[in-house]
Parts: structure tokens; C-alpha cells; sequence
């Protein structure tokens, strides 16, 4: 890992109130760390990029609207490169809170496959991107609309509080660019795609992403998360109550959910890979959440080997681990990565003071290294 200077991600809150009607950047510095970059978090080993994308052949694309009253995005995820119609991919979803506007959950429950790139937006965006979606579709595939119908995934959180969500700005030319920008290897996180305008536990977030290699076997599970929920306070990293320590007062409390999308190449058939999809929500609890009222919390999970195959006590094990380890790491990740961000009407969530957080956790024990000094 490349050396970092401390200066470069010790963040401040903008100084004094910027005019709404102006284009207020957001920005994702290369040199911002991640959570890994301080400290450990579970058994597994991380995989090369510490990305969902460290499963072969699964891209991730972006793309951001950040002017005016403008606080949103969008996020598509591509399980292969080719065409998903015509090679779906087996897959699963688990909803612990259903407290959520997503669509296509229904046939994928049915039928255990995706078929379109899985997107992530705020919530009244939902239908704007499902419609860009298949308007995307219908140029990849002649068939659809003729024989066959086609099943958009479109997940959501609300970024209403920092976002004019009422401006339905995610349209078919971001939802293009995002899927057309997808790619492997490092993923963009923070302040991003369908994190411009998250928040969780009283601090800005964003996306955020993260791999493990399942112990003893070849597979490996990546995930990417947008956390959008918690109350201020209530922040849990390395074990660590550091939520109680923070200045929070004064922030909103949960109004938001939680999304995880989960790659694996196991070959697995979807009542597996759907008992992987619970295991996330046990990462997002190891953080603080409790899954409140308004919380809409929903994982899905899909496999890129087309097999289906049951696999021994070991191997499962060894997958349910790396899914909850990931899925931890990742949120932490989005809060990390995130910077102070001020939206409409005034509205500012400060980022999570890192040098704060260093110093809790060194407080309570944790082995916290400086950044630059690798894995």
C-alpha cells in the first residue's frame, strides 16, 4: 500500500454556509482511508483490491449528481460483463426490515436469478431508474417485449434529508453512465454513485465495499453496502461503543435502510446463497443497528459459477463467515471514506472524525496502526 500523509485525510466541516443554489463539489480523495487501513476486523483474509470486485468478473459503475439541491445518485453492479439476459446468474435475497420501495424482489424470490444489472438509487428514484433499466435492456436484447418480459432489480435508500429527493433527478443518461462506467478492480467509495447522500449513526456515509477468502476453500465473497440508518450514539467499530464518545448531538436519527449486495464464485444453488444473504445483517449489527421502525434492510446475494452444488458443513461455514466480516467492513468502509457534506436547506452531516475514532479505539485496546503501514 502506498504511503499516506496524516494531512491528507484529517477532514474539516466546510466553513460556514454555502449558497444552495450553487454547485457544492463532493469530493473522493485517492489518498482517504479505510477502515483496514488502521485496524483488522475478523479472521479471513481480504482479498486483493478489498472490493466486491475481487470476484472475478464483477464490475461496479457510479454515477453522481451533486449541484444545487442535488445530493444523489446512482450505483449499478454487473455480476459478468456479458449479457445478463441471456446468462442470468443465480442469486437470492433475505429482508430483515421490510420497510422499502425495491423492485424485481418478487421473481427473483421465485425463480433464484437476476438477469439485468442490479441497481441502487434513492428511493423515489426507483421507478425513474427501473424504467431507464429496461429502456437499457430493450438496446441489449431483441427478445425482450416480444417473447419474453424482462425483471429490473432496483434497490434504494433515502438521501431525502441531505438531496431535493422531490426532483426525481436519476434519469436514464445516469443510470447509462453508471452501467456503461462499470468496471473491475478498485471501487470508488464515499461519497458516490448511490452514497452521495447517505448518512448512518450521525455522520455522513456513503458506499462502501469489501472482500474475504473463505478460509481453507478457493471461494471468495465480496460486498458492497450503502448504509443509510442507526441513531446517533449508537456507532460499534472493533467492539468498540465509540458512538458514545462522539459528538453527535444535535443529528438526525434513523430515517434511512441498509442495502448489501453480495458476489460470490461459489457454485451455489439460491437456498444457499440466501442463508448467506441473512448472515449480512450480523455484520450490520456488529456496528450498532438494531434494524429500526423505518429501516429498510435487504440483502441479495448472487453466485458467478453457474453450477448449483451443495457444499459440506466446512465450506458453508466458511462462507457465512466471510459474508459477516465483509459486510462489517464494508460499512465501516462508507463512513470512512465519506466526507462532511452540506445539502439542502443548510442541511450538514460532518464526517466521522477519524483521529477521534483512532484514539478510542486505542483507549479500548485495539491494535490501531498508522496509515501507510500495510495489511
Amino acid at each position: 500500500m502506498p504511503q499516506r500523509e496524516q494531512s491528507s485525510w484529517i477532514r474539516s466541516p466546510p466553513g460556514g454556509r454555502q449558497d444552495a443554489g450553487e454547485n457544492l463539489p463532493i469530493t473522493v480523495s485517492e489518498t482517504m482511508p479505510r477502515a483496514r487501513d488502521f485496524f483488522l476486523l475478523g479472521q479471513l483474509p481480504v482479498g486483493p483490491h478489498g472490493a466486491m470486485t475481487d470476484v472475478a468478473g464483477v464490475r461496479i459503475g457510479h454515477a453522481s449528481l451533486r449541484s444545487g439541491v442535488l445530493r444523489t445518485g446512482v450505483t449499478a453492479v454487473l455480476p459478468h460483463g456479458r449479457n445478463l439476459y441471456r446468462e442470468r446468474v443465480t442469486a437470492a435475497c433475505a429482508v430483515l426490515n421490510g420497510y422499502g420501495k425495491s423492485i424485481g424482489l418478487m421473481q427473483l424470490e421465485e425463480l433464484g436469478t437476476i438477469e439485468t444489472p442490479i441497481l441502487i438509487t434513492s428511493t423515489l428514484n426507483v421507478p425513474r431508474a427501473a424504467d431507464a433499466l429496461i429502456s437499457y435492456l430493450l438496446t441489449q436484447d431483441d427478445t425482450i417485449g416480444v417473447a419474453e418480459t424482462v425483471n429490473p432489480v432496483v434497490l434504494e435508500c433515502f438521501d431525502g434529508y441531505l438531496s431535493d429527493a422531490r426532483a426525481r433527478a436519476v434519469g436514464e443518461r445516469e443510470v447509462s453512465e453508471a452501467i456503461r462506467s462499470a468496471s473491475g478492480g478498485r471501487v470508488a467509495e464515499g461519497c458516490v454513485g448511490a452514497g452521495v447522500g447517505m448518512r448512518c449513526q450521525g455522520f455522513k456515509s456513503g458506499i462502501g465495499t469489501s472482500s474475504r477468502l473463505a478460509g481453507q476453500t478457493s471461494f471468495t465473497v465480496g460486498v458492497l453496502a450503502v448504509p443509510n440508518f442507526g441513531f446517533p450514539g449508537d456507532l460499534v467499530i472493533a467492539g468498540v461503543p465509540v458512538g458514545r464518545e462522539l459528538a453527535t448531538a444535535g443529528q438526525p436519527s434513523e430515517r434511512g435502510s441498509c442495502i448489501f449486495v453480495v458476489a460470490t464464485d461459489a457454485p451455489l444453488a439460491s437456498v444457499d446463497l440466501r442463508r448467506m444473504a441473512w448472515r449480512c445483517f450480523l455484520g450490520m449489527a456488529r456496528t450498532g443497528a438494531i434494524s429500526g421502525h423505518t429501516s429498510g434492510d435487504l440483502a441479495v446475494v448472487f453466485a458467478t459459477d453457474p453450477r448449483q452444488e451443495r457444499q459440506d458443513r466446512a465450506v458453508m461455514n466458511a462462507l457465512f463467515r466471510a459474508t459477516v466480516e465483509a459486510s462489517e467492513e464494508a460499512i465501516l468502509n462508507a463512513l470512512f471514506m465519506a466526507e462532511t457534506t452540506e445539502g439542502r436547506d443548510g442541511h450538514v452531516m460532518p464526517a466521522l472524525p477519524i483521529p477521534e475514532v483512532v484514539m478510542i479505539l486505542r483507549r479500548h485496546g485495539v491494535a490501531v496502526r498508522g496509515v501507510g503501514q500495510g495489511n
